[in-house]
C-alpha cells in the first residue's frame, strides 16, 4: 500500500512539474523543437535543470544499500547501444517532433481536457501492443 501512495505521488509531482514547465503545451514544445524557425530555448533550461537535480540525487540515492521500500535497486543491465534502442529513440523522437507529446506530457494533459492528447495516448498504446504482437517472446 505505501509502495503504491509513494508511486501515486511521485506521479503527481511529475506531471505537475511538466504543467509548470509548459511540457503539455505542444506548441510550446514544438517552438523548443524547431531549431530552424522560431526557436524557444526555455525547454532547454527545464531540461538543464531537471539533469542536475536527477545527477545529484541519483549519486545520494545510490549510496543508500537499498531504497525505502524495495529490498534492492532495480537498475538496468543494459548499457550496449543497438539497433532496437536506436529505432525506439527515432521512433519517440519523430512522434514527439510532429504531435508536440512525449508519453508522460499526454497523460498530464488528460487533466486539460484535450483530445489529441487522448489520441496520441491511444496511438501510443496500439504502438506498444504492435510492438508486443510482433517481437513475442520465444
Amino acid at each position: 500500500m505505501l509502495k503504491n501512495l509513494s508511486a501515486c505521488l511521485c506521479g503527481i509531482l511529475f506531471g505537475l512539474g511538466l504543467v509548470i514547465a509548459q511540457m503539455v503545451n505542444p506548441v510550446k514544445v514544438l517552438a523548443f523543437l524547431d531549431i530552424a524557425g522560431q526557436w524557444d530555448p526555455s525547454l532547454a533550461l527545464v531540461m538543464a535543470g531537471a539533469l542536475i537535480i536527477f545527477g545529484l540525487a541519483c549519486r545520494l540515492i545510490l549510496r543508500r544499500p537499498a531504497p525505502i521500500l524495495e529490498p534492492r535497486f532495480h537498475l538496468p543491465g543494459a548499457a550496449r547501444i543497438d539497433a532496437r534502442l536506436l529505432i525506439g529513440a527515432a521512433l519517440f523522437g519523430i512522434g514527439w517532433g510532429l504531435s508536440g507529446y512525449c508519453p508522460g506530457a499526454a497523460i498530464a494533459a488528460f487533466g486539460y481536457g484535450r483530445m489529441e492528447a487522448v489520441l496520441f495516448t491511444l496511438a501510443m498504446c496500439c504502438g506498444m501492443g504492435l510492438f508486443r504482437f510482433i517481437h513475442r517472446p520465444t
